[in-house]
């Protein structure tokens, strides 16, 4: 992707999703006083600690829409983020319920660990496909509650990040205590 594709993608994202950073911070903020999915809870943490997580990331460009024009059937994306390298990052999350017990819930964990690598890298596929972007130029990110994700994306160049269910919900009451009015 040379400079001008990117502005024309940045400019392609401003209009899908023409909210400003502090529009969305608002949005995270709301989540967190009232965390009815645990899903938009892990992407509130994802988007109000992005700097820690994944240094790199700059600019939030698409939260929760196709990368890929109106085509929503190819794959959502997370977020997709402007680097200050001038690449772009691909997150994808997932809440993967880690202190439920048994068979079944192991194997249900696995299934969630599996198909969170398998969109970010669907997703990088496509993505770079329709936009001609480089492989170079994108990069991918998965952010989970699963620490055992932590290894699994180091063979296949995806960064991978989690936090504990119990530091999640603890960084909530502790976020709501000391910036909500």
């Amino acid at each position: 992707m040379i400079a001008n594709d990117l502005s024309k993608f940045v400019s392609y994202c401003k209009k899908i999703q023409p909210q400003t950073q502090e529009d969305i911070k608002q949005f995270f903020e709301g989540v967190i006083a009232f965390p009815y999915d645990k899903e938009l809870l892990l992407q509130a943490y994802l988007f109000l600690n992005i700097k820690t997580l994944f240094p790199s990331c700059y600019e939030l460009l698409l939260f929760e829409k196709s990368p890929i024009a109106d085509y929503t059937d190819l794959g959502k994306c997370d977020f997709v983020y402007l680097t200050f390298q001038g690449s772009l990052f691909l997150v994808e999350t997932k809440f993967i319920d880690t202190e439920a017990t048994g068979a079944t819930e192991r194997k249900r964990r696995n299934k969630h660990r599996n198909k969170v690598f398998e969109q970010v890298i669907t997703l990088k596929s496509r993505f770079g496909h329709y936009w001609d972007i480089r492989p170079e130029q994108l990069e991918c990110g998965v952010f989970t509650t699963d620490s055992e994700i932590d290894w699994r994306g180091n063979c296949i160049n995806v960064i991978t990040k989690s936090i504990s269910i119990d530091s999640l919900e603890k960084w909530r009451r502790t976020y709501k205590q000391t910036h909500q009015p």
